[in-house]
């Protein structure tokens, strides 16, 4: 369409020119890492406070 390469050649060629990753260093998915992070500081908090809550009444 429009005398363009198809998108499977366009990213094939984009991903090409990307230099290799580095070992350790590299997270794929920025948004997946940021809801891992966001979903595991939520957890943990409300077990510190469902903590707190627990030892202020049955103390």
């Amino acid at each position: 369409m429009f005398h363009r390469k198809p998108i499977e050649e366009r990213i094939a060629e984009r991903q090409a020119k990307l230099r290799p990753l580095e070992e350790g260093k590299h997270f794929e998915h920025g948004p997946a890492k940021f809801v891992f992070v966001s979903l595991i500081t939520i957890v943990v908090l409300v077990h510190f406070g469902g903590l707190a809550l627990v030892m202020h009444f049955y103390s």
